[in-house]
């Protein structure tokens, strides 16, 4: 049995793929499950966080969201059974890839899936969905009413949490880079307040934010980064991204503001400028995750659709 592991050089410059052959697997462990996998979804490796949390090792497994069928379960086990269908992400720690036939994962890494959610679309659509619901729901505590901006609203990510939103009663606005992610968020259904387009870099998006909520600001910003300086000091990469003035120009009083920036630098006038607002920043990091709380019925799956309908996933819905 094969699993593919990555190999990093003494530069961190190159990055090498190789299959390594692994050892059969031992007795499954007391709260740990064993699972064929029959999907795994390939995110981006994060060297540099690795590297800061001190995980040295010779190779490090690739693709850690899963889905896949229960083949045995250890003794303590208590959500899963034999022969269930399950989805989840494997911690930074595992020493189990993803892209592996059989794999050994805790219980509580994994959901069960829904019958109607194919193997690639579950296990492709995981990682958005917990961020977008740790963004909405526990970072922000979004409610009913709110008005919420959701930056780059036709990524994976933001298509998710547009749609969480607006189960919650929110009133969503998002920006989109391009004619075509224009023409993909006007699709949506039920449709955003407004969409921005900040393709031509014509748009302020502070002044469109104001004008659609009466001059209130809006309650919750979700970003995809923000400019810290002028375009002119900036990576072209950031060139589309709002600087962070605007972001707190926009926001509400007693708004929240989400952000994705892991290096952000506030000055002493912006953070007095959100002292005066009552407005708080929280910080959206990829692997701040927990599905514990899942395998005790907290969650429900709803579906998602993509733009031809077909099913690619769900969120988490709050149990009633």
């Amino acid at each position: 049995m094969k699993g593919l592991y990555f190999q990093q050089s003494s530069t961190n410059e190159e990055i090498t793929f190789l299959f390594q052959e692994r050892e059969s697997l031992p007795v499954t462990e007391d709260n740990f499950v064993k699972l064929q996998v029959k999907a795994c979804a390939l995110s981006q490796i994060n060297t540099k966080l690795l590297a800061e949390m001190k995980m040295e090792k010779d190779f490090f497994p690739v693709g850690r969201e899963v889905a896949g069928i229960v083949l045995d379960v250890g003794s303590k086990v208590s959500f899963f059974q034999p022969d269930d269908e399950v989805v989840g992400i494997l911690p930074l720690d595992s020493e189990d890839p993803g892209l592996c036939e059989v794999i050994q994962v805790h219980e509580h890494y994994l959901v069960h899936k829904p019958e109607k959610v194919s193997w690639t679309a579950a296990a492709g659509a995981i990682r958005d969905g917990v961020r977008a619901c740790t963004a909405l729901y526990y970072l922000s505590h979004l409610s009913p009413g709110k008005s919420v901006l959701i930056m780059d609203g036709a990524s994976a990510f933001g298509t998710i949490a547009i749609q969480l939103a607006h189960h919650r009663g929110a009133k969503v606005i998002s920006t989109a880079c391009s004619l075509e992610d224009k023409q993909h968020l006007e699709r949506i259904r039920p449709s955003i307040a407004r969409v921005i387009d900040i393709s031509s870099g014509k748009v302020h998006v502070a002044e469109s934010c104001l004008e659609e909520t009466g001059g209130l600001g809006v309650d919750i910003v979700i970003d995809a980064g923000v400019r810290l300086y002028s375009k002119d000091d900036e990576p072209a990469v950031k060139s589309q991204l709002p600087h962070k003035h605007d972001i707190i120009t926009l926001l509400g009083v007693g708004g929240h503001w989400v952000t994705t920036e892991e290096n952000l630098q506030l000055d002493p006038p912006d953070s007095h400028c959100l002292f005066l607002k009552g407005a708080t920043v929280a910080f959206l990091n990829d692997e701040v995750w927990n599905l514990s709380n899942a395998q005790q019925g907290k969650y429900l799956f709803t579906h998602l659709k993509r733009r031809d309908g077909e099913v690619i996933g769900w969120y988490f819905q709050t149990a009633t």
